[in-house]
């Protein structure tokens, strides 16, 4: 008779038979670029990419950490199979999407850099820098905590724009999905391009909205004469005069935010999608310090299928902030930005990488004991970072589906007489609109 599994061992059995899944998408390399996966997971701090090469579960020499990205072929469409199957079925998804900035300012042989968008703390700077854009759309699995699961994290070539990456990659992930997930996005999206874009993807859309926009009605009645209006009245969202009575208010105490004030009008639309209407709500909250990080109005926006009680969905918008702690544990503590990659295609492979690290710490989660720093406080829920301190037992105890590495030999190195060559140096790509011609 066998064994019953606990819920640890259940929760070993479903990390091993990820990790078996994902050791099979990597494609070429794929025992090199598993073992470096490792190797984040248990390297507390490192000043360069290659201290990667000394953790104990990379058996290779330093060479493969750069070959690994050089010659791995990870399955991006495989991998977001496997991870959509890790997805709980029994509520509804909630997804997160946003963009970020990989800083290559003296890159000068990196092909495809563009200017990003960066924050600054210098007053008077401009807030760019000069590298790579990646897209991210995450699960958030809670209502509560840091934990957000990446599907896909890609980089925005200098052909496209964070819009047109986010919304396709919003359509990919919700093909396959057995219930409408409710998306979660931030004031750049908010636009008219960007619900054209998503009109079609079996998803609602939650969008914060610039307090600077001017929405619009829905248009009167036709009165028989002249050509039937496209909009309605004006509504500013700078301008209170121009609101009008909101069809529903309502005032709630949070224990975190104080007071809460929720206002809600239904019909509004931008000029440029009036085909698709949009339920506005303003968060008015009394006790914030009406900064750019804590402001008193917050106006965010509902764009698809009919919404759930007001009650229920205005906090959600809350939970899209997940996005941005990965963004932080990934940069911190998975050393996304460490390495100086020499071509795209190895930074998505490094990317795609960091994608397969997270899952394992989610499914670890329940598996591995908390083991705080002195100075640390215990947590019930643990973080990704918490989880990610006591995975080195855990890989010990699994084992890793990667094969031992096989000497070849001394390389012959460089042949003599052979003449070395400078690499390419490649100009900044500078994202322009295209001026419409002047003979339409």
């Amino acid at each position: 008779m066998s064994k019953p599994l606990t819920p640890t061992n259940e929760q070993f059995t479903r990390l091993i038979a990820f990790r078996q899944a994902a050791y099979a998408c990597l494609g070429n390399a794929r025992d090199a670029l598993f073992e470096l996966g490792d190797a984040v997971i248990v390297t507390p701090a490192a000043n360069s990419f290659v201290e990667l090469s000394c953790a104990p579960v990379f058996r290779r020499r330093w060479p493969s950490v750069y070959e690994a990205l050089q010659d791995g072929r990870p399955d991006r469409q495989a991998l977001l199979r496997l991870y959509r199957g890790q997805m709980k079925t029994s509520q509804r998804p909630i997804l997160a999407g946003d963009h970020t900035a990989w800083p290559r300012v003296t890159a000068y042989t990196l092909q495809e850099r563009t200017i990003e968008h960066q924050p600054t703390k210098v007053p008077g700077n401009r807030p760019i820098t000069v590298g790579m854009g990646f897209s991210t759309l995450v699960w958030v699995p809670e209502s509560r905590g840091s934990w957000a699961l990446p599907l896909l994290h890609e980089r925005i070539a200098s052909t496209e724009t964070p819009i047109q990456k986010g919304s396709d990659q919003l359509r990919q992930v919700c093909e396959k999905l057995s219930q409408r997930p409710v998306s979660l996005w931030d004031a750049e999206y908010g636009c008219a391009p960007f619900i054209l874009k998503t009109a079609g993807i079996a998803a609602d859309k939650i969008v914060r909205l610039r307090p600077n926009l001017c929405l619009w009605g829905p248009p009167p009645s036709y009165r028989g004469r002249y050509r039937p209006r496209e909009h309605g009245a004006k509504f500013k969202l700078s301008d209170p005069t121009t609101w009008g009575p909101p069809a529903e208010t309502w005032i709630v105490t949070d224990p975190e935010l104080g007071q809460v004030e929720l206002c809600l009008w239904r019909g509004l639309h931008f000029r440029k999608s009036k085909a698709h209407p949009m339920v506005v709500v303003r968060v008015h909250r009394p006790q914030a310090r009406d900064t750019r990080r804590d402001p008193k109005d917050l106006w965010v926006a509902w764009i698809g299928q009919d919404p759930p009680p007001l009650a229920d969905w205005w906090p959600l918008y809350l939970r899209r902030f997940a996005v941005d702690h990965w963004y932080r544990f990934a940069k911190q503590n998975l050393y996304w930005t460490l390495p100086h990659l020499a071509t795209p295609d190895q930074s998505q492979r490094w990317s795609d990488l960091l994608t397969v690290i997270t899952w394992q710490l989610w499914l670890a989660r329940q598996a591995v004991a908390d083991n705080p720093r002195p100075w640390q406080k215990p947590q019930a829920n643990p973080s990704p970072g918490r989880v990610r301190q006591s995975m080195a037992g855990v890989l010990v105890a699994i084992g890793t589906p990667a094969k031992a590495p096989k000497p070849r030999g001394k390389s012959p190195g460089w042949p003599t007489g052979r003449q070395r060559q400078r690499r390419q140096r490649f100009p900044v790509v500078k994202k322009t609109k295209k001026k419409p011609d002047k003979a339409c």
